[in-house]
């Protein structure tokens, strides 16, 4: 059976990267828990341009596959064989949550979207966005969560 979307890539990370990713995530929110509603928003904007996992490897592969495209059109043939693979990487990766960069960017703490956005919410949890006095309607606990 293959994993889940949500983890994926978690479940082909090393449990050390993935305590050192959480780590991280908790240092960071603990940082914010007494700092003024402006600071919060400044680390949510941060967050906002945070590349994911997942947009790294999607730009690298990209990138790998229009230089073999190039190269194997004015080079040699045989770089052809570079985007074959790469194609192959990609969707194993999409099967699967793994391909050989992956190892090595969860390394370096780059977190998928859902590591991101639990940093996300334990932060506007911290700014009180969930605590709005009113706030009963559906429409306006999805607002919360999307400022």
């Amino acid at each position: 059976m293959l994993p889940t979307t949500a983890e994926r890539v978690q479940a082909n990370t090393a449990d050390e990267f993935n305590a050192q990713i959480r780590e991280q995530t908790a240092a960071n929110v603990a940082r914010y828990k007494s700092s003024s509603r402006s600071e919060i928003q400044l680390r949510l904007q941060e967050l906002d341009e945070e590349w994911d996992v997942e947009r790294t490897i999607e730009a690298n592969a990209s990138s790998i596959i229009l230089a073999g495209l190039g190269l194997g059109a004015f080079v040699d043939r045989r770089f052809f064989l570079l985007p074959a693979a790469v194609a192959g990487f990609l969707l194993q990766h999409a099967l699967q949550g793994w391909c050989p960069p992956v190892p090595i960017l969860r390394r370096l703490g780059f977190r998928t979207q859902t590591e991101i956005d639990e940093e996300r919410y334990a932060l506007k949890a911290l700014r009180g966005d969930f605590e709005q006095e009113g706030a009963k309607s559906v429409s306006q606990v999805l607002q919360a969560v999307r400022e």
